[in-house]
Formats: structure tokens, C-alpha cells, sequence
């Protein structure tokens, strides 16, 4: 298990890393940040699946609760602060591909071990100098056309946000929301955002944010899925996501 602190806007967030590799976040550092009044009634309230950790502060083993992502989540959503959803894209963006490249559980390497992870760190460059090109101009192709997006004053009905899109995926494939991530913004047919809404809070500095089709987004995360192949029970695998493996639920047959 480790602890990693993590700092955004110069609030400390701690990240506990299982032996699984999986993150689990110091509930009251997240609830704070968020402004929750009772941030221990926020958590009762809102998060489904805290653990208590025991973690050594100042010098003393305590015992506090962690929440894993998807918590993270609900309390997101249910923040009244302007800048909440600023904090859940520096979790997206920063915090997981910080843990997922550096904090997972490993057991040490033999001396064969890293010269194939040597070897393989090479191959990676020269596949990743080979993918630039092509990334630049996917990125420059949508760049073109988003700046022709155009721009409402509130969402209308039939539209969803990225917030919901995540928790709305995760809930009918058990995606995690860092391949949700990819879907929408990397891989090849990622799609484009049909306006940008004005947020209410604008004046305080709250940015803009973009909606898609509800039903287009469906569509697009069954044929993803249907595209997926299972190596366990459990974790699947994508020809475009790079990673490797990824959580999602095999659909019943009804």
C-alpha cells in the first residue's frame, strides 16, 4: 500500500494505492476541497464503498476512511463549488495517469526483467514518435472543427455532460471513466461535442462545457463494447486503448 499526496489549488489530496493498484482517496481531504458543510455526513450520504486504511500521521498510525474513483465521483456531482468540476478533470487528467504510471503495486524486477523492460521502454519511443504524426493531425482536424461548435445558454433536453456521461457508462458497462476519457477525446471516431454550454457560474471564473446527444453516446459505447475482448471475467481489452486492461461487465443475455 502506498501514500502519495498530491497538491490542487494548494489543497493536499492523499492517494492510497492497494496492492492491487487501484486508488483509493482520503475521503475528508476530497470532502473538504468540495466544501461540503459535514464533510462525515457528505460521505455517509453520498460514497458507497469507503474502507478505513490505517495511515501513519505525524508520527501516529490512524485509522481514516478512503473512497475509491467512482465515489470520487459522486461527490463531484453533488458539490455546489464552482471550480468541482476543474478538480475532477485534474483527477482525470493528472492524479490517475500519475498513480496508473508510477504507483501501482509491483513486485521487484529480476535482472532479465529490466533489460525487457529496458528494451520495451525503447520500442514504446519509437512507436509513440511513429504515432505523433498521425495523433497531430487527428488533434488538428478537431480543433478545426470544434472552434465551429457553438455556444448555449443552458443544456437542452436529450444532451449530457462529461460528468454524466462517465457516471451513465459506468453504470450500464462498469467502464472505468479513464477509458470513458479516451473513447470521447483519443481514440479513432472520438466523438465531437454538438455545443458548449455557458455555466451559471461564469462570473466566478467557471468555464464553459461541452454536451453530446444522449442517444449518440449509447450507440457509441455499445458498438465500443462490442468491440472489447475479455481476458477474465472482469477486465477487457480494446485494439485502440494502449493501456492494456480495463474493468468492464460482461452483458447478460436477456
Amino acid at each position: 500500500m502506498n501514500l502519495t499526496p498530491f497538491n490542487f489549488s494548494g489543497a493536499e489530496i492523499r492517494v492510497i494505492t492497494d496492492d492491487l493498484g487501484e486508488p483509493w482517496f482520503i475521503a475528508k481531504d476530497v470532502a473538504d476541497l468540495l466544501e461540503y458543510a459535514d464533510t462525515d455526513k457528505a460521505i455517509r450520504t453520498h460514497c458507497k464503498a469507503s474502507k478505513t486504511y490505517p495511515v501513519e500521521m505525524a508520527g501516529q498510525v490512524r485509522h481514516v476512511k478512503a473512497i475509491p474513483e467512482r465515489d470520487l465521483y459522486r461527490l463531484v456531482m453533488r458539490s455546489q463549488m464552482p471550480a468541482a468540476e476543474a478538480f475532477e478533470e485534474w483527477v482525470v487528467g493528472e492524479v490517475l495517469p500519475s498513480i496508473r504510471k508510477t504507483g501501482s503495486y509491483q513486485q521487484p524486477m529480476t535482472p532479465g526483467e529490466q533489460l525487457l523492460a529496458q528494451a520495451q521502454a525503447v520500442i514504446n519511443v519509437e512507436r509513440q514518435q511513429a504515432e505523433q504524426q498521425v495523433a497531430l493531425a487527428r488533434i488538428e482536424t478537431r480543433v478545426a472543427n470544434v472552434e465551429q461548435v457553438r455556444y448555449l445558454d443552458s443544456r437542452p433536453a436529450g444532451f449530457e455532460s462529461m460528468t454524466t456521461i462517465r457516471e451513465r457508462i459506468n453504470l450500464r458497462h462498469g467502464i472505468p471513466p479513464w477509458v470513458v476519457n479516451a473513447v470521447m477525446r483519443d481514440i479513432p471516431g472520438a466523438p465531437l461535442p454538438f455545443a458548449m454550454v455557458r455555466s451559471a457560474h461564469a462570473d466566478d471564473g467557471a468555464q464553459p462545457y461541452a454536451i453530446w446527444p444522449t442517444a449518440d453516446i449509447t450507440r457509441r459505447f455499445d458498438r465500443f463494447v462490442a468491440e472489447c475482448t475479455f481476458v477474465t471475467a472482469e477486465r477487457a481489452t480494446h485494439p485502440d486503448i494502449q493501456q492494456g486492461r480495463f474493468k468492464l461487465r460482461q452483458r447478460t443475455s436477456a
